[in-house]
C-alpha cells in the first residue's frame, strides 16, 4: 500500500437511491416508507421550468413535514448553467430545516463547479447559523466530467458520493444510443460469427470508482432507464457491484428491491468471507502469510477483500 493511505468512505448504507420529482409531493410519503437507503427529491431534469418554483416549495415543506426515518435525504438541484440553481441552494438552506443531509450537484464538469456551490452553501450556513453541515453528491454526465473526475473527487470535504449519469454522458460523448444505461445493440464483438455484447459504460464506471476510492467517496451507479426490464437492471447492477460501486439509482419503485438484492452481500458471500478471515488467522498463528481455502490460495490481500464484504454486511444490518 502507498504511504499515503486512502481515506475511508462515509459509513452509511447506499444500496439504492430512489428518485422522484419535486413536483409530485404525493409520492414523498411513499418514498419515505420504501426500502431505499437514500431518497433523492429532484428539482432538475424531471421538473419542467414552469414547475420549478412550486417543486422547490414542495420539497422545502417536505424536508421537515415528512418522517424520513433514518434514510439519507438528498435534493438534486439544477445545473450550474441554469438560472435556477442558486435559488435552489439558498431556499433549501434558509427555509428547509436541518433534516436535509445532502445536495446533489448535476452535470459537474470541473472542480470549480464544486467550489462555486461550496462557497454559496458555506455562506448560507454561516448566515443562518446552521449546525448541521450539508454534504454533496455529484453526477458525472459529460466528457469534461469524466476527464476531470480525479480533480472533482478531491474538490471539497463535503463530497460524499459520485454517480454516473448515463444519458447526458452519452449525449456529451456523441455516443450513438438513446438508451439509459445497460448494454447497447450495436456495441458488440464477433467471434466465429457469434455476437458478444460488452459494456459501453465500463471504462467510465472504473474511472469513477478509482477516483472515489482514492478520496474516500462512495461510487454509485446511476439510472437504468427500462424499468420493465428487471433482468437488465440486475445485470448492470451486478457488473457495477463487481467493479466496486456500492449502490444504484432507482427511477421506479420496482427497482428498489432489485438494487437492495444486488448490493446486499448474500449469506453465502458473508459466510465465505468470515471463513477466509478465520483461515488467515489460523495461518498467522502458525507464522504463515498465506494458506489454502477451498483449493485456492488466500493471503493478506484476501483479508482485505473479505473485510470489505463483512463490513458492508454489518453496516447494512445495523441500519
Amino acid at each position: 500500500m502507498s504511504f499515503r493511505q486512502q481515506p475511508a468512505p462515509p459509513a452509511r448504507p447506499n444500496r439504492c437511491q430512489l428518485f422522484a420529482p419535486g413536483s409530485r409531493p404525493a409520492l414523498f410519503p411513499k418514498m419515505a416508507a420504501s426500502a431505499a437507503d437514500v431518497i433523492n427529491l429532484d428539482l432538475e431534469d424531471s421538473v419542467s421550468p414552469a414547475d420549478k418554483p412550486q417543486a422547490r416549495g414542495n420539497i422545502i415543506e417536505a424536508i421537515s413535514a415528512v418522517d424520513w426515518g433514518r434514510k439519507t435525504l438528498s435534493v438534486r438541484i439544477n445545473a450550474l448553467d441554469t438560472p435556477y440553481w442558486y435559488r435552489d441552494v439558498v431556499d433549501l438552506l434558509e427555509k428547509g430545516g436541518e433534516r436535509l443531509d445532502l445536495i446533489m450537484i448535476p452535470k459537474v464538469g470541473c472542480s470549480e463547479d464544486i467550489y462555486a456551490v461550496d462557497a454559496l452553501v458555506t455562506a448560507v450556513e454561516r448566515a443562518m447559523g446552521r449546525t448541521k453541515k450539508i454534504g454533496f453528491e455529484v453526477i458525472i454526465e459529460s466528457a469534461a466530467g469524466i476527464s476531470h473526475v480525479e480533480d472533482i473527487a478531491k474538490a471539497s470535504p463535503r463530497l460524499t458520493a459520485m454517480s454516473l449519469g448515463a444519458a447526458d454522458f452519452a449525449a456529451s460523448m456523441g455516443m450513438q444510443t438513446t438508451g439509459i444505461g445497460g448494454t447497447q445493440d450495436n456495441y458488440y464483438m464477433l467471434q466465429q460469427g457469434a455476437r458478444h455484447w460488452s459494456d459501453p459504460w465500463h471504462w467510465a464506471q472504473t474511472a469513477i470508482v478509482a477516483a472515489c476510492r482514492t478520496h474516500g467517496i462512495l461510487p454509485v451507479d446511476g439510472p437504468f432507464g427500462d424499468f420493465s426490464d428487471d433482468e437488465g437492471f440486475r445485470a448492470q447492477a451486478r457488473r457495477s457491484a463487481t467493479l466496486g460501486m456500492v449502490g444504484k439509482w432507482a427511477i421506479h419503485p420496482r427497482q428498489v428491491a432489485l438494487a437492495n438484492e444486488v448490493f446486499t452481500p448474500s449469506d453465502t458471500q458473508v459466510t465465505e468471507a468470515r471463513e477466509i478471515l478465520a483461515a488467515m488467522e489460523d495461518a498467522r498463528q502458525r507464522g504463515e502469510g498465506a494458506t489454502v481455502y477451498k483449493g485456492r490460495l488466500v493471503d493478506i490481500a484476501s483479508i482485505r477483500q473479505a473485510e470489505v464484504i463483512v463490513a458492508q454486511s454489518e453496516l447494512i444490518a445495523a441500519a
